[in-house]
């Protein structure tokens, strides 16, 4: 009897302290948004909703990913740009770098489009008095969002998602007391637009401009520029659907009455039919397709939406569970749950939600083909978004993307890489005429419209940003990612390998000899960064850069491996392979570091935000702790000097590089940096400031950058197995915070999903299961006794040299502990 009572004691125990305890799928606030970074986010990889929650009015941003200014881009912009390599080139064999960074200019195109915000949707609330209990939530589970409060005693509340299956936005409000829902919409955007009422139907019409010039250009004139007869069109149509009450119309508002529970449908399209496809002539026809999505949707119930909304999103985001160990922290705000957790303070949770949060993120931006998630994800609420809002390739739209393998969201990485393959055709005229040379590029930025154009306003961009061509070899490197995690021979074969040759033909033909007869590319520059040469000149043309030749080594042999998987091009192979084999190598400097520049120079700014020609390390595999050990010790001397003190992408990109240093300690230092508390960015006077996270969970670059969000997720899972090195190794940078704790369903290369489990730093349990027929290969897991290991499962597995050989078929799993 005592044993009984005790365990139901237990039980109320763990139930009152789960309760206590913050969550790691729900961000919750007690008060309305007032700003773009307290709102909470949806989308379904198209439609992108920003709620505010307010209580007399509710504020939500609109966004549509194919939504942009602009439309199909001229490559052939600037076709003799290539006669000026040649003078560039001598320069730079002369040593003149002044003259070099000068005719570098010449080598230029125009900006990229911009990311456009389609409108703001109004819902004004009649309720009189001073709200009570307020509390917002988003559960990150189910892809949901709430809102409820108490005014004179009655209580309301608001449902929000944004359904895949059923392309609309859905909200469903409710009042306590029959007939107290009384509420008008209005629709309102920043591009040319109209707003009519057809029957009982709000009717919001317009299109995005000709051209939205990049915001850091400042004030400049036309920076907006709008034509009717151009530009991709939208529409957004809003219904409410009432159970009882009344809905009437004015002319540009829907009023819902005396009502008890309403649903309200969002509806939006664009007429982006391709990123070759005039918008207007050979668009789609935006108004008819919001309207079936409409009528489509409408018909059905307010639970069979919402069960098809689940079904879809949960079998993406419940593949993957993590568990860091008992969390004390208290059940708080989430902008308070930052703050606190800013002071050093303990919750596991948090950290767990972060990671989530990001892969939450990606299934909510990126499910349209050939559109993946730009620097704001699909959320934007300005005509001239920071940096455009584009696709900056030197690093932001890769690192987008650096979760999708590994936390096992392998069908969000595919609108990027149908994105690359748009970029493989402009990119052919961009080789030719901007390099002189065969095979595809990409530069600095692109957009919809897959613009692969060296930047720069046609000679005013400052070559240190603008002049960068090294694209196209980074993108390539997802291609042969998704095949190595999907082992998916068909897409190889079919899909990404001509783009991958396209790729490294580029880099065979565009690299020439040092005076040592090493290959080099020249000219050359290392993304945003500037040397300080021997004479004292602050520089950013110059050759032989370390990051390009670590991009053309990762491009270059996987093309090599492709070829051979798919036995074709014997030919072709043997001139990369050659290639690979001539190219200078990477050299250490004087500080033990690994050089940046051709020779050993100085930084001009030696703690800069970006690390390029660290990509040998991460996201490369070039460089390992296991076999190239003293060219990992000097990136680690590297990040040394760079020092900690960086923000968004880059401090993302840090930790990953920590983690394949296999210091677990220092990236989870760096991890908690990343969620330092900073206030929105119209809050004044504030104390936050800085890069950090937002009170939404965005990441505070700042301004809001999403590739932060997504590359801190990547490196939970890359501090917990990792993969690139030939085999899979578990635990190979866990803090000494996360003692205990498990994870089901991460992917490692090779067609293998994991899930284990850990007690006092010790892995106890691993299970491997195969998505394809393959051969897995373990790296013995630290304090593991071959002799001990246990196998709970039939199938047979050898131990030599320190590593399990596991051979499985198709769904197989096996499980090992000690």
């Amino acid at each position: 009897m005592k044993k009984i009572i005790f365990i139901a004691v237990a039980f109320l125990l763990l139930s009152v302290s789960n309760t206590l305890a913050q969550s790691d799928h729900v961000l919750w606030y007690d008060q309305p948004a007032t700003y773009f970074e307290e709102s909470l986010v949806l989308g379904n990889g198209k439609m992108g909703a920003s709620v505010f929650g307010g209580v007399s009015s509710d504020k939500i941003f609109l966004n549509d990913a194919t939504l942009w200014s602009g439309e199909p881009v001229n490559a052939n912009m600037n076709p003799e740009a290539y006669k000026n390599l040649p003078a560039i080139r001598e320069a730079l064999k002369n040593e003149d770098y002044k003259r070099a960074d000068s005719l570098n200019h010449k080598i230029q195109g125009k900006f990229s489009e911009s990311y456009s915000p389609l409108g703001t949707l109004y819902l004004n609330f009649k309720n009189t008095g001073t709200p009570q209990k307020y509390y917002r939530e988003l559960n990150i589970a189910n892809a949901v969002s709430m809102v409820e409060y108490e005014v004179n005693g009655v209580k309301f509340t608001r449902e929000y998602f944004v359904s895949y299956p059923d392309k609309v936005m859905v909200i469903k409000l409710t009042s306590s007391k029959k007939g107290a829902l009384n509420f008008d919409i209005k629709f309102e955007s920043l591009l040319k637009y109209k707003v009519s009422v057809d029957g009982k139907t709000l009717n919001a019409k317009g299109s995005a401009p000709l051209e939205s010039k990049p915001s850091y250009l400042g004030k400049v004139a036309n920076a907006v520029a709008f034509d009717e007869t151009k530009g991709t069109r939208f529409s957004s149509l809003i219904k409410i659907k009432n159970t009882d009450g009344k809905v009437t119309t004015t002319d540009s508002t829907l009023v819902m009455s005396n009502g008890t529970e309403a649903l309200v449908f969002v509806s939006v399209a664009t007429s982006f039919n391709g990123y070759d496809k005039n918008p207007v002539t050979n668009g789609v026809n935006n108004e008819k397709l919001a309207s079936e999505q409409l009528i489509h949707a409408f018909q059905k119930s307010f639970n069979t939406l919402k069960s098809d909304h689940l079904k879809d999103y949960q079998k993406f985001f419940n593949r993957v569970n993590l568990n860091l160990g008992i969390s004390t922290a208290p059940n708080i705000p989430t902008n308070e749950r930052l703050k606190r957790y800013a002071e050093g303070k303990e919750d596991k949770n948090l950290e767990v939600l972060y990671f989530q949060y990001g892969r939450y993120l990606l299934i909510s931006s990126s499910r349209t083909p050939g559109v993946p998630a730009n620097l704001q994800g699909i959320w934007n609420p300005y005509i001239r978004p920071p940096w455009s809002s584009n696709y900056t390739t030197n690093i932001n739209a890769e690192e987008n993307y650096w979760l999708a393998e590994n936390t096992n969201l392998s069908e969000m990485h595919l609108p990027l890489l149908g994105f690359i393959k748009n970029l493989s055709e402009t990119g052919k005229i961009t080789a030719k005429t901007f390099y002189g040379v065969n095979g595809w590029t990409v530069c600095h930025n692109s957009d919809i419209w897959a613009m692969s154009n060296p930047v720069g306003g046609f000679g005013g961009g400052d070559p240190v940003w603008a002049c960068w061509n090294m694209g196209g070899a980074w993108l390539s490197t997802h291609l042969w990612e998704h095949y190595q995690f999907t082992q998916d021979k068909d897409f190889l074969k079919n899909k990404a390998y001509d783009i991958m040759r396209g790729a490294a033909r580029f880099c065979l033909e565009w690299m020439v000899e040092d005076k040592e007869g090493k290959l080099i590319t020249s000219p050359s520059t290392s993304p945003e960064n500037k040397y300080i040469s021997s004479t004292g000149y602050h520089g950013a043309t110059f050759y032989g850069g370390t990051a390009d030749l670590a991009m053309i080594r990762g491009c270059l042999s996987q093309a090599i491996d492709a070829s051979k998987i798919l036995n074709v091009d014997a030919e072709f192979r043997l001139k990369l392979e050659s290639a690979l084999a001539r190219m200078h190598p990477y050299q250490i400097g004087k500080k033990g570091n690994l050089q940046e520049w051709y020779y050993d120079w100085e930084d001009a700014d030696p703690q800069h935000r970006h690390q390029s020609h660290l990509f040998g390390l991460f996201p490369g595999n070039q460089i390992t702790p296991g076999s190239t050990l003293e060219l990992a010790n000097a990136c680690r001397k590297t990040l040394e000097i760079k020092g900690d003190e960086t923000t968004g992408w880059s401090k993302g990109w840090r930790i990953n590089l920590w983690a394949r240093l296999g210091d677990g300690n220092h990236a989870y230092k760096m991890y908690r940096e990343l969620l330092k508390y900073v206030d929105p960015d119209g809050v004044k006077d504030s104390k936050h400031r800085g890069g950090g996270t937002y009170p939404n969970l965005f990441d505070a670059h700042p301004p809001f950058q999403i590739d932060g969000n997504f590359g801190g997720a990547a490196a939970v899972a890359e501090m917990l197995v990792q993969s690139h090195a030939g085999y899979i190794e578990l635990l190979p940078a866990l803090p000494e915070t996360w003692q205990s704790g498990h994870f089901e369903g991460l992917k490692v290369r090779g067609g293998g999903e994991v899930s284990a489990a850990w007690e006092q730093g010790v892995l106890k349990t691993v299970t491997l299961k195969a998505v394809v027929p393959n051969t897995f290969i373990m790296k013995m897991p630290k304090g593991w006794n071959p002799d001990k290991l246990s196998n709970q499962t039939s199938k047979s597995f050898e131990i030599k040299d320190g590593k399990i050989t596991i051979v499985l078929q198709t769904n197989q799993t096996i499980t090992l502990q000690q």
